[in-house]
């Protein structure tokens, strides 16, 4: 089986759970019925909160959170596998995981990835970040097994970070996933730029569903989930606004990609840098 068809959901989730997750649950039947076989969420897809208070007040453990059992039963229902973007996961009392899960058409787990990299960054004008006050870290990078392929996991900000993507292509993914809920101003400087170059350095299919408009707090999101080639070419863009971005992937592009260009093969070890003073007389 070498093309199937993929949508990714694109949400301006609130921070109302029970809302964010039916409107969510409405799209991805929408993708199926127009072919999808899997669906992805972005990042954050049941609950777009804002402060660290708020968040540990929402978050749920995994056996009792309401959106993963949720999640469950439309992948049964649907016949979907469904990658459920990410999930705030209580951990105790003063710990959340940022936590992707994929689930195949039985509702049954099929991986988890809890994100790697935490946004703790300052942007200019007011606008900052610190998501390492509230979330614990992971430290595993995970590669799932779909039926058409490998899909390796990450979240967001992981983006920046073109180790994890070169390790996962190196170990087998044929696809890279990255929901997402990008601030505007860093995805109008860099979304598109960094997610058609994580495609082209690792000869992968790039999925990357997005939250859009604005959230709890006035954070504002850019949207524009994106399906990538290997090549490097945009199969679609998902604009600003909610929706579904569907696209049919052919899965040989990816050795045919790696053929042409078989850089995941060339890696050389060399010396750390050493700093060179310029000598002055």
């Amino acid at each position: 089986m070498t093309k199937f068809k993929l949508a990714c959901v694109q949400v301006n989730a609130g921070n109302d759970m029970d809302d964010n997750i039916k409107v969510a649950s409405d799209l991805a039947r929408r993708a199926r019925d127009a072919g999808a076989e899997l669906v992805l969420f972005p990042e954050n897809v049941s609950m777009m909160e804002w402060g660290r208070e708020n968040i540990l007040s929402k978050a749920m453990p995994e056996q009792t959170h309401r959106a993963l059992a949720a999640f469950k039963a439309l992948a049964i229902e649907t016949g979907l596998w469904l990658h459920c973007g990410s999930l705030a996961i209580r951990l105790g009392d003063q710990a959340v995981a940022n936590r992707s899960y994929v689930l195949d058409p039985q509702g049954m787990v099929a991986a988890t990835y809890d994100k790697i990299h935490m946004f703790d960054v300052d942007l200019g004008q007011g606008e900052s970040y610190r998501e390492s006050a509230t979330f614990a870290p992971g430290n595993k990078a995970v590669i799932a097994t779909l039926p058409w392929g490998r899909l390796g996991l990450s979240i967001c900000y992981d983006l920046r970070f073109p180790q994890l993507y070169r390790r996962l292509a190196q170990s087998g993914a044929d696809f890279l996933t990255m929901p997402a809920a990008f601030t505007r101003t860093t995805g109008q400087a860099h979304w598109h730029i960094l997610l058609r170059a994580r495609a082209i350095e690792t000869g992968c299919f790039v999925f990357a569903p997005a939250q859009c408009g604005e959230h709890a707090g006035g954070r504002q999101t850019y949207g524009h989930s994106l399906i990538v080639s290997p090549w490097g070419a945009v199969l679609g863009d998902g604009g600003e606004a909610p929706g579904i971005l569907l696209a049919e992937v052919d899965t040989d592009q990816v050795s045919e990609a790696r053929q042409k260009i078989p850089s995941l093969a060339h890696d050389r070890s060399f010396v750390d840098p050493v700093l060179v003073e310029t000598m002055q007389k």
